[in-house]
């Protein structure tokens, strides 16, 4: 499984930004797919997941903010998945990670160890 992210940039506080993450080979039934972001000198943090039956889990600090979607091919050749990031502040700079795991995670949404494949990262500045 090979996860391909994409659309980070620079863009001005209040702006908007759409991140997408493409998971491709033997995918079979991805079940969860995740957001994760790490600025420098921070840890990994969980940023948004959703499930294959459309459910997600989006963390309080872009609640309202970011919302996060899915399309899975019909064949599972492939699924993406999309982050919008809408009123972006400086603080939401970062580099961002997808991540994605066929398995049944539920409450270990937000734990990284939860997810078998990641992706390489996307950057994303938000300038004052």
């Amino acid at each position: 499984v090979q996860l391909q992210a994409s659309g980070g940039g620079l863009v001005q506080a209040g702006g908007s930004l759409g991140l997408s993450c493409e998971a491709s080979g033997s995918i079979g039934n991805i079940n969860a797919l995740g957001w994760y972001r790490q600025a420098p000198g921070k840890e990994r943090e969980f940023v948004a997941a959703i499930f294959s039956g459309g459910r997600t889990n989006v963390t309080d600090s872009v609640k309202g903010r970011f919302t996060i979607s899915r399309d899975d091919a019909r064949d599972d050749t492939k699924s993406t998945a999309y982050l919008q990031m809408n009123s972006l502040k400086p603080e939401d700079t970062a580099v961002y990670y997808c991540a994605a795991t066929p398995r049944v995670i539920l409450s270990r949404v937000r734990v990284p160890s939860s997810y078998d494949y990641w992706g390489q990262g996307t950057q994303v500045t938000v300038s004052s």
